[in-house]
């Protein structure tokens, strides 16, 4: 017997929830100025597997980076190719909001 998920009570195999709601999450990205004055971007808004999407971004941006408290912060102000980034993991452009 398959397993069931528990939102919807669909087989696993046929449930939609995590689709769903990868596409209504609203991904906001800006960029604060830390110690001595060093950039650092901030994303808040992905709460789908965010340690797995913090090392993928990590990987392709060539930055440290963390997820805590919520929001995922990367070393370095990564505005221009963050957007690139996201659509390819499989974020829509008008999900991500760049400030």
């Amino acid at each position: 017997m398959s397993q069931v998920c528990p939102k919807c009570g669909f087989p696993i195999e046929l449930c939609v929830c995590r689709t769903l709601e990868k596409e209504a999450q609203k991904i906001k990205v800006r960029v604060e100025k830390r110690r001595f004055g060093k950039p650092t971007t901030i994303i808040e808004g992905i709460t789908d597997r965010p340690k797995e999407i913090v090392s993928q971004l990590k990987q392709k941006l060539a930055c440290g980076g963390t997820y805590k408290e919520g929001h995922i912060e990367l070393q370095g102000d990564h505005r221009k190719r963050i957007k690139d980034v996201l659509l390819k993991l499989g974020y829509t452009e008008e999900q991500i909001e760049i400030t």
